[in-house]
């Protein structure tokens, strides 16, 4: 699975640096390390909707939106639950 996070001007404001954090952690945490990949892209065109964040198990990335503070419910809910 490969979960990217914008990192360009827009997202970074917003707290992108944070959620990349978060998720190292949480990827650390749960030993996903040789399921999850993490990456970083520097703009997904996106830029009003906050920080950018797509997830990719199937080929067809789907796009979410996240603050700093909703990372954990995120990865739970869309990394966590679907590698159980």
């Amino acid at each position: 699975m490969k979960v990217t996070v914008c990192i360009g001007s827009a997202c970074h404001v917003k707290g992108a640096a944070k959620i990349v954090d978060e998720l190292q952690y949480l990827i650390a945490q749960k030993n996903y390390g040789d399921k999850v990949e993490l990456a970083g892209a520097f703009c997904m065109g996106k830029c009003a909707t906050g920080v950018s964040v797509t997830v990719d198990d199937s080929g067809n990335p789907a796009y979410h939106s996240l603050k700093p503070e909703d990372t954990k419910k995120f990865f739970e809910e869309q990394v966590a639950k679907k590698l159980k």
